[in-house]
């Protein structure tokens, strides 16, 4: 798209790309006076949809709305719910996801139901004793619009509440409505593709690793490839963002999580994340998570730290062990970013000097989980080389790559 947007075209792609039922409705409530007002806007970055507000509101004035929102839910620096709510729009309450509305919860936490402070709606947790939204939550809902950004990993878990959210929809038959948001990693795609048996809130789908699409364009993957339970379809809106294709880079200016809290952690994060599923720390408990990697029996790193209990991270992993590793940082991260790959080097590395002295992966299985099958683990304890281990990918990401054209908004 040029830089140049009119609200015209923005309009034509929201109708392009709604699916599902019982949308054509929403889209016949505009007017063509509306559809064809208002100028040009000069645009000169990648706009989230939800900046463009005031054409969606239209979408949901006069309905009883809920929210799938947290601290990345801005609109031009304001809270999407206040937006809404001094907009007239009828907000019943809040789904908040992992680290909680407003993104301050500790890495695994689990978050209670609670009541919003400043506007005294009701936040259900969807990271407690409930991952899907419950049919009471629902009931007399018209609409529930999901808004949240995304870093476009497997294992980060917004896509799973994003699962929950449309199949708890699809059953109860409201609407949702996705407010899509740039991919920070972009049309990055590598990785191990998930098998069904390892299927979990760390990964939900047949997915590789890193997956190259928007939260919108995943919304309607899952509704396109019958992924939702009993295959049903919810009834989906994605509203496209502007001035943004899948190779324009796009900065968080919000912090995604608490232990995501800078561009180079989030370019490192599919690497080293990986680790959680190990003996070795990636940095929970430091002010530099996953920008960092570390064991007390790791002899080649000349950098140390040890983990401490705050607020990203109440009980991190080697607590109070004094930790020797590496530090990855800006650099790495750029040059990781700039080769469009999963760095399996690190993790080979790590595997080689620590194995030899105690075990490397958990016996949790979490490392088959963060995966995706048990093949990777397998692979680095057979000692295949890193080419070994990416040639065994690339028939699985050649399919994944031609059913993820099918669900595209934007250019690669």
């Amino acid at each position: 798209m040029s830089a140049k947007c009119t609200i015209k075209l923005w309009m034509s792609a929201l109708l392009l790309f709604s699916c599902g039922t019982g949308l054509q409705s929403n889209a016949e409530q505009m007017s063509t006076a509306q559809l064809m007002e208002t100028s040009e806007v000069a645009v000169s970055r990648p706009i989230p949809a939800a900046e463009h507000l005031e054409n969606i509101l239209p979408l949901i004035h006069g309905k009883r709305v809920a929210l799938v929102a947290n601290q990345t839910s801005l609109v031009n620096g304001v809270h999407l719910v206040d937006t809404l709510l001094s907009s007239g729009i009828d907000i019943s309450h809040v789904y908040a996801p992992e680290h909680g509305f407003r993104g301050d919860q500790a890495d695994g936490a689990r978050i209670s139901d609670e009541t919003d402070q400043k506007t005294g709606l009701k936040l259900y947790s969807l990271y407690g004793k409930s991952k899907k939204p419950t049919e009471a939550s629902l009931a007399g809902i018209d609409v529930v619009v999901f808004d949240i950004q995304d870093v476009g990993v497997r294992f980060y878990t917004f896509i799973s509440s994003l699962h929950y959210v449309m199949e708890a929809c699809a059953e109860q038959g409201v609407e949702v409505i996705v407010l899509d948001r740039p991919n920070p990693l972009g049309n990055t795609i590598d990785g191990p593709v998930l098998k069904p048996k390892f299927s979990s809130f760390v990964g939900m789908h047949p997915v590789p690793l890193i997956y190259g699409m928007t939260i919108g364009e995943y919304a309607l993957m899952i509704n396109g490839e019958g992924w939702l339970k009993d295959k049903r379809k919810a009834i989906l809106m994605v509203i496209p963002c502007l001035d943004y294709n899948h190779q324009k880079e796009y900065v968080l200016t919000v912090p995604p999580s608490p232990n995501l809290p800078n561009q180079a952690s989030i370019y490192l994060y599919p690497s080293l994340a990986l680790f959680e599923g190990t003996v070795v720390s990636v940095g929970r408990g430091t002010d530099h998570p996953f920008e960092i990697a570390g064991h007390p029996d790791f002899s080649v790193g000349s950098y140390s730290f040890t983990p401490e209990p705050n607020q990203g991270s109440i009980d991190p992993p080697l607590k109070g062990k004094q930790c020797f590793g590496l530090f990855f940082g800006p650099e790495r991260a750029a040059l990781v970013h700039e080769s469009k790959e999963l760095d399996l080097s690190i993790v080979l590395l790590y595997y080689k000097v620590i194995s030899s002295k105690k075990m490397f992966f958990l016996e949790s299985g979490f490392f088959d989980l963060l995966a995706g099958s048990d093949e990777l683990r397998k692979q680095i304890e057979s000692g295949k080389t890193e080419s070994e281990i990416r040639a065994s990918w690339q028939k699985d990401l050649v399919f994944f790559k031609e059913k993820r054209a099918k669900y595209l908004i934007y250019q690669d």
